[in-house]
């Protein structure tokens, strides 16, 4: 079992910039590509997902400036917000990480083999959202099978909401052969989506709003493209938290360029994946009946080149500070959440159908749904990082523990 964990651990610590070329290369020659083509395949999806992490840091960095404004205007929080890459090292200190892998993949390949799922997940690098709430278990109850369960469950459980997204996600996003399978989003924030815009749906007049980057870019022209609304929004950001001059210039030049570049780098991506697409259902065909077809399960990035979904996440995070600073009874700053609001924007841009104003009131109502819930289970998320060993000295939290899944958790280990 040791040498299981060491071996698992090594391969998720190397991220997923190395890890999916080989999984994508694997993949090709299992699906019979030739050996070259599926080299290549693989490293265009690595070297996309490194340019999508870059210019997400680089998104970062240009709103650094908003972001401690907003930061210095807030007081009283007692509890830490630390980000899910601690949340998710913790989980992989539970005992069962080494097996939730390679069973989770047995699992997934008997459900492609028995025709009830359509998604092949290959998204290792994520099977921490599988592995917190089996982690949560785990240190709550002290039952090692009751957490490995939980865990197999959720990797189960985001195959099928794969299957059901998909159609979704191949239309919006142009994705053809894929869907996603980062489960916190796609089985916890696109239900919040979907159900903020029923509520718009029957409000009179704002169900009427139907503002999309394509109208502004068709009414507006020049002044409609998105490095020109990037930059824009840069400029926005910078006056109403009263930055320098120079600061303004940067941060509406990061915005800008984040705009332009991450389409290229989704691109890239799907240059990579278009081909493993077409391998698999030719192989699927073959083995299964020409009424077969297979999406593979990618990670929420995937959909990061949407200029509707950029856009939603640089005016979300200013609203996101603002509210946790101006909402009674919310215990932490979000500085954590903030790092997720990239990918958050991803699914409520989806559910929106790139209806902007839509998009950004579903971010941050799901946003403001993570202040609550995350403060809530704290408790319970607290004992498991500290259990695995973060050493936390007041409370913590993560918007990762703020799924319904995880509340019910906190709540079944407190009656």
């Amino acid at each position: 079992m040791e040498t299981l964990y060491n071996i698992v651990r090594t391969i998720t610590e190397m991220g997923a910039t190395a890890i999916l070329p080989i999984i994508i290369t694997i993949l090709g020659i299992v699906f019979r590509m030739k050996i070259g083509n599926a080299i290549k395949s693989g490293l265009l999806v690595g070297i996309g997902f490194l340019g999508l992490t870059l210019i997400v840091d680089l998104l970062n960095t240009s709103l650094e400036p908003a972001v401690s404004y907003y930061a210095d205007l807030g007081s009283g929080f007692t509890i830490a917000d630390i980000g899910w890459p601690a949340v998710g090292a913790a989980s992989w200190v539970a005992p069962f990480a080494a097996l939730s892998i390679p069973l989770g993949l047995l699992a997934n390949l008997l459900l492609v083999r028995l025709k009830w799922t359509k998604t092949l997940n290959v998204d290792i690098w994520n099977y921490m959202h599988f592995l917190i709430p089996g982690a949560l278990v785990y240190f709550l109850f002290g039952s090692f099978w009751m957490g490995l369960l939980v865990t197999l469950l959720m990797s189960i459980i985001a195959l099928f909401v794969g299957d059901w997204i998909a159609p979704k996600w191949q239309k919006y996003f142009g994705l053809e052969g894929t869907t996603n399978t980062t489960i916190i989003y796609s089985a916890w924030g696109y239900p919040i989506a979907w159900a903020v815009n029923k509520v718009i749906d029957f409000i009179p007049g704002v169900n009427k709003w139907n503002l999309s980057l394509d109208k502004l870019n068709r009414k507006l022209g020049v002044i409609g493209d998105p490095a020109i609304i990037g930059f824009i929004v840069g400029l926005i950001l910078g006056l109403i938290t009263k930055r320098s001059l120079s600061e303004i210039i940067t941060m509406a030049i990061g915005i800008a360029g984040v705009m332009v570049l991450m389409p290229k780098m989704v691109g890239v991506m799907m240059d990579g994946l278009s081909p493993i697409g077409k391998a698999a259902k030719d192989f699927m065909v073959k083995k299964m009946g020409k009424d077969s077809k297979l999406n593979v399960g990618m990670d929420i990035a995937l959909g990061l080149g949407d200029p509707t979904t950029i856009t939603t996440t640089v005016i979300s995070i200013p609203l996101v500070m603002l509210f946790a600073i101006i909402l009674p009874g919310v215990q932490f700053f979000p500085i954590g959440l903030l790092m997720s609001v990239t990918y958050i924007s991803v699914m409520c841009a989806m559910a929106s159908k790139g209806n902007l104003f839509r998009s950004i009131t579903s971010t941050v109502v799901f946003c403001i749904i993570t202040f609550y819930l995350a403060g809530f289970v704290a408790p319970g998320a607290t004992e498991m990082l500290n259990s695995a060993g973060v050493g936390l000295e007041g409370l913590g939290t993560d918007v990762t523990f703020s799924t319904l899944w995880n509340l019910l958790i906190y709540w079944f280990s407190t009656i």
